[in-house]
């Protein structure tokens, strides 16, 4: 197995904090002043600790995610508290796990960086949305192209394993023309990792109140397919193929150890507010409330309190401050799987799908793969490691829909 298709159970922490909420987001985050962050971080030592007694799978986790928010706000002594409260209350993979940090171009500086590999990030992910000006404030950005520019040549410079670039496409009146510049920069770059993510207006951003009331429109849609086509076209034919739906590698070495977990069904811990997590069998799972009993309760997923304060106050008062759960049976599973293999360019492995489920994906559907085939939005390739069903480039583009087509009933 690859490093890039690990099995062992993968970690995320979410630090909340930004400089200032971009009026696109809808994620679990705010603004605060240094006292506050500091609050947080010795809440988010506590919930380590809480978690240790909670997660039941005795594999050591090979990847540590700072995602948020931004997660370069925090001072790098901060940083490596977390770290350290990681080794001494989980299972750390040994001799060290791979290190993600997302940052901010404004905070990017060659003692930063320096600071952050003696930590052990060996992926830097730099939210840069864009290299022009005009792009940035619209977007409420506090930095400009050329410190997004600077950033990258700085991490560069400061030898991170993969240097990863997240651009926004699909802006109101966006043109091919102007998306291309965009893309055409960060290849002259060289990332190692790209992730080119659509802007989505959510109703309770500030995007989402201009939409409603007419000061903001979308995209048509039309266009944004227009964009994806020409995202995946200029990068592959650049040498960033795409592997998943927003992602691309320069070469498998670059792809996502972490965020493969997300597409796999691999087990994953979340620490922080708003933070998700996966655990599969008996060893590793146990509903809240079962005592030691290590009931067995199938797949589970469940996510913390979204809101800090109480995220905080759970945590304060030695409660795990999971806000929700649910169970997972064979026949959601199978769903989530088929839908998450067709967001990436490796696929759904049909030999393993029927080992795990029961049920044949190619001759319960065949009729519509054969139609999909013909349409250009898949492939079916058979070889030495067994049935792959492959979403074409055509087919990314409408991932999900495409799932929702086909029959994942399983066999009573």
């Amino acid at each position: 197995m690859s490093p890039q298709h690990s099995s062992q159970p993968g970690l995320y922490l979410h630090i909340p904090f930004c400089s200032a909420v971009c009026p696109y987001c809808d994620f679990a985050v705010m603004h605060a002043a240094e006292a506050k962050r500091k609050r947080f971080v010795e809440h988010l030592l506590a919930e380590v600790a809480l978690a240790a007694g909670a997660w039941r799978d005795p594999r050591p986790f090979d990847t540590v995610y700072f995602g948020g928010g931004t997660p370069s706000l925090l001072p790098p002594e901060d940083l490596g508290r977390v770290l350290d409260a990681c080794r001494r209350h989980l299972t750390l993979a040994s001799p060290a796990p791979w290190v993600y940090l997302e940052a901010n171009p404004e905070d990017v500086t060659p003692d930063a960086c320096a600071a952050w590999r003696r930590l052990g990030v060996r992926t830097l992910s730099l939210g840069v949305q864009s290299f022009s000006d005009d792009v940035l404030r619209f977007l409420g950005r506090r930095h400009t192209g050329n410190q997004a520019r600077a950033a990258v040549e700085v991490a560069h410079a400061a030898g991170f394993d993969t240097v990863s670039v997240d651009l926004i496409f699909g802006l109101p009146g966006e043109t091919p023309e102007a998306w291309r510049r965009e893309l055409a920069t960060a290849v002259a770059l060289s990332p190692g990792h790209l992730s080119c993510y659509q802007l989505t207006i959510h109703p309770r951003t500030r995007f989402g109140v201009g939409a409603a009331r007419g000061e903001l429109t979308e995209l048509p849609d039309a266009d944004q397919a227009e964009l994806f086509d020409l995202t995946h076209r200029f990068l592959g034919e650049a040498g960033w193929p795409a592997y998943e739906v927003s992602n691309f590698a320069k070469s498998p070495d670059h792809e996502s150890r972490h965020n493969r977990k997300y597409w796999d069904h691999t087990p994953y811990l979340g620490l922080g507010p708003s933070a998700h997590s996966f655990a599969v069998g008996d060893a590793s799972v146990r509903p809240r409330g079962a005592g030691d009993t290590g009931a067995a309760v199938g797949a589970r997923r469940w996510w913390n309190e979204a809101r800090i304060p109480r995220w905080e106050r759970r945590v304060a008062a030695g409660e795990r401050p999971v806000e929700g759960e649910e169970l997972l049976g064979p026949q959601a599973l199978a769903t989530e799987t088929l839908m998450l293999g067709l967001r990436t360019t490796a696929g759904v492995d049909l030999d393993d799908f029927a080992a795990r489920y029961g049920l044949d994906l190619l001759a319960t559907n065949d009729a519509l793969v054969a139609s999909l085939v013909a349409d250009g939005r898949m492939v079916l390739r058979n070889g030495p490691e067994g049935r792959r069903l492959l979403p074409t480039s055509l087919g990314l583009a409408v991932a999900d829909g495409l799932a929702a087509t086909f029959d994942v009933s399983l066999p009573s």
